[in-house]
């Protein structure tokens, strides 16, 4: 029988290597609707991406993108496009 401790932890940034993948993810995570959840799949992508380059990128300092992206904060809707933006991505609406 198998524990449960001595299963690996798993790490979703390991099966964000494609941008593919990430656009497919984020996507699923933007479906659900879920604001905490969508601001931790933008934390995980940009572990997945590197932290420090994608604060560089969006202008940020790296503490500041890890208290931007963490469970339960309330970032600015600025913030949170430019380091979607600094993902390589942008955020478009679609009438459906």
């Amino acid at each position: 029988m198998i524990k449960i401790s001595n299963l690996p932890e798993f790490d979703l940034t390991e099966q964000l290597k494609t941008d593919e993948d990430i656009a497919t993810y984020i996507s699923m995570v933007l479906e659900d609707g879920d604001t905490d959840e969508f601001i931790r799949a933008v934390g995980y992508i940009a572990k997945a991406r590197g932290m420090t380059q994608i604060a560089m990128s969006a202008g940020l300092g790296r503490e500041s993108l890890y208290k931007t992206l963490k469970v339960g904060a309330k970032p600015q809707f600025d913030t949170i496009k430019k380091v979607v933006e600094a993902l390589g991505c942008h955020l478009s609406v679609v009438a459906h």
